[in-house]
């Protein structure tokens, strides 16, 4: 790859290093120049441009990140599309994070160019949850370097996986002394429903008894017997030794105890063993405690069916020292009533919420009498191909505005798993079926994307890439696609517009809400001219079919 100023005269097909704001239009960083972005530079009065132009052999950066993403995700891991370079990949499920970390370290080490950052293996994760980003920092990179590196990241496996949380049941015995309060038991009987409840699984049945090795293996039959998997027992007292109450009552039970301790801190005094298929966990002090200590990282594993043998424990002294983090690994979804948290925590990176708006509820007056979006193309109506489209795309939910004919385009619909929105006032024009659009989102939505319902070729590939080049964080709230530079649909507003949206009026779409801030305008160039194709006219409805059916 050539990088460095350009004549503008020989700067066709290069790629702009850095944004440049004009007069006639701000040209963005990855802008590639072609003959309009040129002449908007000779106009400003640039003869020179730093550009990077793409050698023989050289992959640019999204294909490379597509690439690589594609070849190391594995189960229950499912990777955004690419964008500048950035592809970010997403648990499917909650469950734990699988990687090796001398092959990551494999991966980053072939190519400054090519990295790879991973949260930590085995860190316990949400559905939805970032987990890890890949970036090609260059604008592109050699062909052998991605071949390496797609090598390493799917091997014989794919690079990373997600272990997902098993339903499982789980009893729980707890002893007492003298002098125990019933509240601490109770205490610790939630705080440990709270540490199962993001996991799918639920406390089946629990056994209070005396501190006693024949009372403690009595209860720990006894919950098996109501179908435990896994039995947690909390002492009244720290284990301290092997041959100590609780290892003595899991041993009288028929089990055995199979390790003792471990490098983290809280929880170095916790015990394992097994009897018969069954997993046994004697709980450290500090498991009465909602905060994270070594006891959460045991009991992740456990129910997600990873091995958590003597060796594994023993191996998680690497950041084992958790006293005073700032943060755990999963959020407790229960906590005592009336008490704060114990400790703040900030909330896991996850894939922004994007919902799509399909526009359906127009009255098709330049089609003359027929309803456009119920005309048939290929067997299905032209709404259904558009819907069809959006659901098959990262957008959630799908909201469909209705209006003209509303029953009807609700028929054309059916089965598919959208929410309806009806306009009363679609008579009044586009913006109130934007505004009743908007009101019916979810409040948790960081965007929406607003589809046209007359436009069936844009697909859900194009779609994702839209979504996929949204991040305010970044400066791209608004995301437009593109075909030679002309400006399309759908297009993606943040949620910081909705209120600005919503004072649209008349039969306008919200479209001068882009050029009044074009600073966080980002677009995406598209391969085809379906972003520019609505169908409103006759002869364009008659093209299309003749398309369909050729």
């Amino acid at each position: 790859m050539e990088f460095g100023e350009i004549a503008i005269a020989e700067a066709e097909g290069a790629i702009l290093a850095h944004s440049l704001r004009l007069e006639a239009k701000t040209l963005k960083k990855g802008t590639v120049l072609g003959p309009s972005e040129l002449a908007i530079l000779r106009d400003a009065g640039y003869s020179k441009v730093v550009a990077a132009r793409l050698d023989p052999g050289d992959i640019a950066e999204d294909d490379a990140a597509n690439r690589l993403a594609r070849a190391m995700v594995g189960d229950a891991v499912t990777a955004a599309a690419a964008f500048t370079g950035r592809a970010n990949l997403y648990a499917e499920s909650a469950g734990i994070v699988v990687y090796d970390p001398a092959r990551l370290d494999a991966f980053n080490l072939v190519d400054e160019a090519v990295t790879l950052a991973l949260v930590p293996p085995f860190q316990a994760v949400e559905a939805g949850q970032m987990i890890a980003t890949l970036k090609i920092i260059a604008f592109a990179v050699p062909d052998d370097t991605v071949l390496l590196t797609e090598a390493i990241a799917k091997r014989d496996t794919p690079l990373v996986r997600i272990a997902p949380f098993r339903t499982t049941r789980v009893g729980m015995v707890q002893s007492r002394l003298p002098g125990t309060k019933e509240s601490v038991l109770d205490s610790t009987l939630e705080v440990t429903r709270a540490r199962l409840h993001p996991m799918g699984s639920e406390i089946c049945h629990e056994v209070r008894c005396e501190h006693n090795g024949a009372a403690i293996a009595k209860a720990i039959e006894a919950v098996l017997q109501n179908g435990a998997q896994l039995v947690l027992v909390s002492g009244a007292s720290a284990v301290v030794d092997r041959r100590d109450v609780v290892p003595a009552g899991i041993v009288a039970a028929g089990g055995a105890v199979t390790h003792f301790g471990m490098p983290v801190d809280p929880g170095n005094l916790m015990l394992m063993g097994r009897i018969g298929d069954a997993t046994v966990i004697g709980l450290p002090g500090c498991a009465r405690s909602p905060k994270l200590n070594g006891f959460d990282w045991v009991l992740q594993r456990a129910v997600a069916r990873l091995p958590v043998g003597p060796r594994e424990v023993m191996r998680m002294g690497g950041g084992g020292l958790l006293k005073d983090i700032p943060s755990r690994p999963m959020p407790r979804t229960r906590a005592k009533e009336g008490k704060a948290p114990a400790q703040a925590h900030k909330a896991p990176a996850r894939r922004p919420r994007i919902a799509a708006l399909v526009l359906a509820g127009g009255q098709s007056r330049r089609m003359g009498e027929i309803n456009k979006l119920l005309a048939d193309i290929g067997g299905r109506a032209m709404v259904r191909h558009v819907v069809d489209h959006v659901l098959e795309s990262s957008a959630d939910p799908v909201v469909v505005v209705t209006g003209h004919e509303a029953d009807r385009v609700r028929t054309a619909l059916g089965g598919c798993p959208v929410n309806f929105a009806e306009n009363p006032d679609f008579a009044d024009g586009l913006s109130t079926s934007l505004n009743t659009g908007l009101a019916a989102l979810p409040p948790d939505t960081a965007g929406v994307i607003v589809c046209l319902a007359d436009m069936p070729k844009v697909n859900a590939a194009i779609i994702d890439r839209l979504i996929a080049a949204f991040d305010p964080v970044e400066g791209r709230a608004i995301v437009v696609p593109t075909r030679r530079g002309k400006r399309g649909n759908p297009v993606l507003f943040a949620r910081r517009f909705f209120e600005e949206m919503g004072q649209v009026s008349g039969d306008v779409g919200a479209r001068h809400i882009i050029g009044e801030h074009d600073e966080v305008v980002v677009e995406v160039e598209v391969e085809d001219e379906s972003v520019l194709t609505d169908i409103d006219t006759p002869a364009a409805l008659a093209a299309l079919t003749a398309g369909e059916t050729a």
